[in-house]
């Protein structure tokens, strides 16, 4: 039987969303992000030379069809993702109201969002009193520390040695319909925080809110702090099966890697396989091995969002886009006769651009394993529906 395998390269957009012009970084329109060729432009202008030098260099991806889909999605031909086609590509527009993780994330797997999501929208005092009240109860102390929007590398900086002082946990936002919580491993405890996002979660998705997410860190103030893998997302249920479930109630086996179980709750999987990017990698490339026929494996790759675009880091991005082009060569390689790995994205975070939030982008579709064509411009839904059709599933209405 088939085996499908759904890649999500986070944040990896490439321009073009047709009311991008609606959707806001730091009051500025979103209209002409496009996270992927400003990257390849700024490679090539040489203002990429950080830890890397020249034209953006992805040949996986453009052979895939990333530079044509580039162009169908925005108009712009980049250099350096000019060569010869040998696999299906396409642009995938998004219809839900969101630029955030959930939204993308659940209609590439074939449900669009049926709400509005709730944002904390104010970039201080982001929270409003009484939820303020309430982490401050369930956490046990008497305030908390951030209550605002900020990147989550630099909040940790800026109150990291208060935290260790008091013992306030970091709560912070996003333009995003995100509630983050960050607390230190050691002296807040992980299993603490894990139960104070837990119970929080219910309270921010009954506000429509998307995801509380905890975020431990170690480190000190003379040492410096650093997150932890040990992230968790706590997502609402979407309201309706979904890919992982269309495939897990035909009896086949589905399998996430990285965040992917966290964004549907963990409805609809056999295995969740976490990490870093690297780990992530090795995981993938452990599934083309041995995953079951007939099973379906569902990725997402986030550090070129967590650790590239929110920073505006273009050389980073690039370095990040250059490794993972290299470990999915190989990858590709080991695929089985009868396989699929579908390349794709969730939004853009373009980091050339004003602020540090996510843009509206449209995504890339690029499929190995059907050899050469073209998909033109199709939505995210019709992501999941093309992996559902290649493993034979049924595609609820």
């Amino acid at each position: 039987m088939a085996r499908a395998f759904l890649v999500v390269m986070d944040s990896a957009g490439i321009g073009g969303a047709p009311d991008a012009e609606t959707f806001f970084n730091g009051g500025v329109p979103d209209a002409g992000a496009n996270t992927l060729g400003h990257i390849a432009q700024a490679c090539a202008e040489g203002g990429a030379e950080d830890g890397r030098s020249g034209p953006l260099k992805v040949p996986h991806l453009v052979s895939l069809g990333l530079g044509a889909a580039l162009e169908l999605a925005s108009g712009l031909r980049a250099t350096g993702l000019e060569g010869k086609i040998t696999g299906t590509w396409g642009a995938a527009t998004e219809m839900s109201r969101g630029k955030d993780t959930p939204s993308g994330h659940w209609e590439l797997a074939g449900l669009p969002v049926p709400w509005e999501w709730h944002y904390f929208k104010d970039v201080s005092n982001s929270f409003p009193p009484e939820l303020v009240a309430q982490l401050a109860a369930l956490a046990g102390t008497d305030g908390i520390l951030g209550n605002c929007h900020a990147p989550g590398t630099a909040i940790i900086e800026d109150f990291g040695p208060q935290h260790l002082k008091t013992g306030f946990p970091i709560c912070y936002t996003s333009a995003d319909s995100v509630l983050q919580i960050a607390a230190h491993e050691e002296s807040f405890g992980l299993d603490r925080l894990l139960e104070l996002c837990a119970a929080m979660a219910p309270i921010a998705h009954d506000m429509r809110v998307g995801r509380v997410i905890a975020r431990p860190f170690v480190g000190d103030a003379d040492t410096g702090f650093t997150r932890t893998p040990n992230r968790r997302d706590f997502a609402i249920a979407p309201p309706a099966p979904v890919l992982s479930n269309w495939a897990q109630d035909d009896g086949r086996k589905v399998y996430a890697v990285g965040k992917i179980g966290d964004i549907f709750s963990m409805s609809g999987f056999d295995e969740v396989r976490k990490g870093t990017d690297a780990q992530l990698m090795g995981h993938l490339a452990d599934l083309v091995e041995d995953a079951e026929d007939g099973s379906l494996t569902f990725a997402n790759f986030v550090e070129f969002d967590s650790l590239y675009g929110h920073r505006r880091d273009v050389s980073g991005y690039a370095r990040a886009l250059e490794w993972f082009d290299a470990e999915i060569g190989r990858i590709l390689t080991r695929l089985r006769a009868g396989d699929i790995l579908v390349l794709t994205a969730d939004h853009g975070n373009d980091p050339t651009w004003v602020g540090t939030d996510h843009t509206r982008e449209r995504a890339p579709v690029l499929i190995a394993g059907q050899g050469a064509g073209r998909l033109g411009q199709i939505g995210f839904v019709d992501v999941a529906a093309l992996v559902a059709r290649h493993l034979g599933l049924a595609v609820p209405r």
